[in-house]
């Protein structure tokens, strides 16, 4: 019988700075003892920022959800200090309303205060009304990767109210 050899590739996960010892053909590998390696493997995750997991869970919304010129998506994006919504058609690639607490009116209404939950009621009436003009009353909602509470649900709250329905 041939004694096994061992070969390692370079893996970018794994942090080694020697190479391992080769089992021998007559030991089974799980029974080496623990001297026998000359250093502890030790894998290193890295974790995900709080950025890399709202475009992750976006990516996997936006594989659902897709704007036709029949029922486009209102997309809503939120930052720290303001919420934007803009309804596309993503057939044609078309922004066809969109406004955000940058809105002059909207921003004279809340004194600069663009962030909290009554901002985000005003822009969801003002993005219905915007629709209604261009005669749009159907939508699909795209909360863009952030979960559907305080601002972005006050927003979709507001646009049904307003007349919107989806």
């Amino acid at each position: 019988m041939q004694a096994a050899t061992a070969s390692f590739a370079t893996f970018s996960g794994l942090a080694v700075a020697r190479p391992l010892k080769a089992a021998s053909a007559v030991q089974p590998a799980a029974a080496l003892p623990r001297s026998g390696l000359t250093q502890r493997l030790t894998v290193e995750a890295r974790v995900m920022t709080r950025r890399e997991s709202v475009d992750k869970r976006h990516k996997r919304i936006r594989s659902k959800v897709e704007g036709t010129p029949e029922r486009p998506r209102l997309a809503v994006f939120r930052s720290n200090n303001h919420i934007y919504a803009q309804v596309i058609d993503d057939a044609a690639g078309n922004t066809l309303a969109a406004t955000s607490t940058l809105n002059p009116e909207i921003r004279a209404a809340l004194n600069g205060a663009g962030s909290n939950v009554e901002a985000a009621k005003m822009v969801g009436a003002k993005i219905a009304e915007l629709c209604k003009q261009k005669n749009i009353e159907k939508v699909c909602f795209d909360r863009g990767g952030f979960r559907y509470h305080g601002r972005v649900q006050a927003l979709a709250d507001a646009a049904r109210e307003a007349g919107l329905n989806f």
